[in-house]
């Protein structure tokens, strides 16, 4: 008599290939050759409902190496165009990925679940359709990471190697990442049929978006769904780009197919965290001018939004098109305003400064504008003397327990004069209730500002090593540092300290593709 389990391993319900016929092709991974682990998030599995153990085991290894296509799945690959770097794709696409199926969590969350790297598809446009360990562990980091600063994402269920090898510059070992999502739909979705003339599919893509992403439109109607969706979207994109702003977080490839609707972080090609602060900094290999910059990433968010509002102005209005341009104009240009709200309460946190009731614009004198001129005198200061991002927020806490040396020491001598005004300043603007609140003021500091990131050098030691000889053992020890980023722990000292000039010179990241 058979003991196996015959329930299905995934309680998939597939609304995309369900509702949205003719914006995918429907496509099986490739198979793998000699797949095995190299990790799964069990407690990823578990908070989404799934039979933890059973999908760790060698069942479950199987189905998300691609081998097994599981009961009630509906592997997609999805339609879209973009811009990249400015120009215009008509046609993209899931060139290495697929949408295995959805599932819904115990707590009523719909979630795609999607392989990266499972070989080619109607999309692929001349590539192999597979990924590379480092690529898919870089993803799997990164976005964990992420989650652990409170940072909206997409996440990584597993990571598992093929056994086979790809071709890159040079000779690499293959791998399949298991994404999970709030949804893949992105900027380019829209520009996919926009392109086409399609508005009936647009119409339809917006009533996906806002049943699964934006219920509180579920009754606007005509015109005004769509603008309220323009709208929802651009809140969500100006929240999380404010986000990244506040852990130096730089997306590296920030192109049209790489935007949701839902406001996830999504696709860790060539990121990475800045380390000394300068605005104008640049990991990626192929951002050659800059583009992607890290202070360029909230213009380039308001950039993306616009190509959005472009695909929607046939649904708000279809017989007036300059009353839609005008329309959707308006919601484009609050966005600088909206993000810097944003970008204003996630410093004021991170400097440990309450809110106030007064905010407005820039350049209005206002608290508001006290305390935008105070964060930005101090990021100066920062980029002046070359001082960390992380380090320099964190360790400010450290002013408020008396021991300022620990802070104004990664600053040059000559910063003195300079540390001292601003410190002033800042002391001024915190609420003086003794010195048990200095230190609850500390304590709530620490608590947004992190002091574990994954530091550029110490990603590419755990990568390398994953790759050849395949030693795990630095990611894993990586991956537990920077899934707890806020609490200090003196066996993580090092992992805490910016790199070395001679780790850092020249630091380039790759898409992986």
């Amino acid at each position: 008599m058979s003991t196996a389990n015959t329930t299905p391993l995934f309680p998939f319900d597939n609304q995309f290939a369900r509702d949205m016929q003719g914006m995918f092709a429907p496509w099986e991974p490739a198979k793998v050759p000699a797949p095995r682990w190299l990790r799964f998030n069990h407690a990823l599995a578990e908070s989404m409902g799934l039979e933890a153990d059973r999908l760790g085991s060698d069942e479950g290894l199987q189905v998300l190496a691609g081998n097994v296509v599981p009961e009630g799945a509906t592997p997609l690959a999805q339609a879209y165009a973009g811009h990249q770097f400015g120009g215009f794709s008509p046609q993209l696409g899931d060139g290495r990925a697929l949408l295995l199926g959805e599932v819904v969590t115990p707590e009523g969350k719909r979630l795609d679940i999607a392989f990266k790297g499972s070989g080619r598809t109607p999309f692929s446009r001349g590539g192999d359709g597979k990924a590379a360990v480092g690529p898919v562990l870089r993803e799997y980091l990164i976005s964990e990471a992420m989650y652990a600063l409170g940072i909206p994402t997409t996440r990584t269920l597993a990571a598992v190697a093929t056994g086979e090898t790809i071709a890159r510059d040079r000779p690499l070992p293959g791998a399949i990442l298991t994404r999970v999502a709030s949804s893949h739909v992105r900027v380019g979705t829209f520009q996919f049929f926009a392109a086409r003339g399609d508005i009936d599919s647009l119409r339809k893509l917006v009533n996906f978006v806002v049943n699964r992403h934006y219920p509180a439109l579920a009754d606007a109607e005509g015109p005004e769904r769509a603008l309220g969706l323009l709208r929802a979207v651009q809140t969500r994109q100006a929240k999380l780009i404010a986000q990244w702003m506040g852990v130096a977080f730089i997306h590296g490839v920030m192109n049209t197919d790489n935007m949701t609707l839902s406001g996830e972080t999504i696709d860790y090609g060539p990121c990475a965290f800045m380390e000394a602060y300068d605005p104008q900094t640049v990991f990626s290999s192929i951002d050659h001018g800059g583009r992607y910059a890290y202070g360029n990433q909230p213009g380039i968010a308001q950039w993306n939004l616009t190509r959005l509002a472009e695909t929607l102005l046939p649904l708000i209005d279809a017989e007036d098109s300059d009353k839609a341009v005008a329309l959707a104009t308006e919601v484009i240009e609050a966005f600088p305003a909206e993000f810097d709200g944003h970008w204003l309460n996630v410093h004021r946190r991170k400097l440990g400064i309450p809110a106030t009731q007064e905010d407005g614009p820039p350049g209005q004198d206002t608290e508001a504008e006290q305390d935008r001129n105070l964060v930005n005198d101090y990021l100066q200061l920062l980029h002046r003397h070359g001082v960390d991002f992380t380090l320099g927020f964190r360790r400010l806490s450290r002013v408020l327990r008396g021991q300022s040396s620990e802070w104004s020491s990664q600053f040059a001598a000559q910063a003195e004069p300079d540390l001292q005004a601003w410190s002033q300043r800042w002391l001024s603007r915190l609420p003086s209730d003794g010195t048990v609140a200095r230190s609850e003021h500390a304590d709530a500091m620490d608590a947004v500002n992190p002091l574990y990131i994954p530091r550029n050098h110490l990603v590419e030691n755990a990568l390398d090593a994953a790759s050849d000889p395949g030693d795990m053992a630095l990611f894993e020890r990586l991956l537990a540092i920077v899934t707890r980023p806020f609490d200090e722990r003196e066996a993580d000292a090092l992992a805490a300290l910016a790199g070395t000039p001679e780790q850092t010179q020249g630091f380039r990241t790759f898409c992986g593709t």
